[in-house]
């Protein structure tokens, strides 16, 4: 558990509630969790269905691994400890987003699943979807839009995930996407399919 180290820091509450906000965006705050190993295809979704909601009159925002790192987290590195911090951080930026009312999209490798679940206990049981998108690593591999595996499998990198440094699959998402049998778009529906079954958006048939 991270250390508070502030003192003399008192939480204070809005004149605005979480529900007065989700009236307004006619949604519910969701932190959709998406976790996969690099090139499975997390960022190319999240983007996609980030535009499909944007298209439907929803507020949403993706918070990519890549761009996080260049801004908020560009003091991490890629050690055991930087990555918990790493996504520790993202947990609680997506809990800040979750409360104002917005649909947030993650894209994490987040390869271990102690730093998910302790996101997802930061949350009521229906706020959190975990969905794994998931390929066979030999497509990952093909697919290497950054050229990140040919420098792992060189030695240029270590530590890289499904190389040399494990990642630990969900045991129980909310969702499972198979990236080599299913495009970007079909991977959209099914997961605003979801959002619309939970109650977090209403379905366009509503």
């Amino acid at each position: 558990m991270t250390k508070i180290k502030a003192t003399n820091i008192t939480w204070h509450e809005g004149h605005v509630s979480r529900q007065e906000r989700e009236t307004l965006l006619n949604q519910k705050g969701t932190l959709v969790w998406l976790t996969g190993l690099s090139a499975s295809g997390k960022s190319t979704i999240a983007f996609t269905v980030e535009h499909a909601l944007v298209q439907r009159g929803h507020l949403a925002f993706v918070l990519d691994g890549d761009n996080v790192r260049h801004g908020l987290n560009k003091n991490l590195g890629f050690s055991e400890e930087d990555r918990m911090e790493n996504i520790r951080r993202i947990g609680e930026v997506g809990k800040l987003y979750v409360d104002t009312g917005i649909i947030t999209l993650t894209s994490f490798i987040s390869p271990y699943r102690r730093d998910r679940d302790a996101n997802r206990a930061l949350l009521q049981p229906d706020e959190f979807i975990e969905v794994f998108v998931t390929a066979p690593i030999d497509v990952c591999e093909e697919r290497d839009p950054k050229g990140l595996y040919k420098k792992a499998r060189a030695g240029e990198i270590k530590g890289f995930t499904g190389i040399d440094d494990p990642y630990e699959e969900p045991l129980n998402p909310e969702l499972v996407i198979h990236t080599d049998k299913v495009s970007p778009q079909e991977a959209s529906v099914q997961i605003i399919s979801l959002l619309e079954k939970n109650g977090r958006i209403p379905a366009l048939d509503a």
